[in-house]
């Protein structure tokens, strides 16, 4: 019985892109809910926006509703996404791909 290197690490990577999406989904959602809590939004609708666009065009949107100048949300943004990234990695484990060896 041979053992299919390409096919382990085929498999290997199907496994860890897979992972790697779900955590930046995560990230993204967990992100646009601590945001949404430090302007006082509405959580669920501010999460609903991260299918329609990337993050920066999502913050620009909320800065355009709330009539503030570009830029500021800026600070609140970085540190939702700090401690998002923090919680998860608490909650799921370090995002870092695994090693072969």
């Amino acid at each position: 019985m041979a053992f299919d290197l390409r096919a382990a690490l085929l498999k290997k990577a199907e496994v860890e892109t897979a992972r790697l999406v779900d955590f930046e989904f995560r990230l993204r959602a967990r992100t646009m809910r601590l945001l949404a809590a430090r302007i006082g939004d509405d959580a669920d609708a501010l999460v609903g926006r991260i299918v329609r666009a990337d993050d920066p065009a999502v913050v620009a949107e909320l800065e355009a509703a709330h009539g503030l100048p570009a830029g500021a949300l800026a600070a609140e943004y970085r540190r939702s996404v700090s401690d998002a990234r923090a919680q998860l990695i608490e909650e799921v484990g370090d995002p870092s791909p695994y090693r072969l060896a």
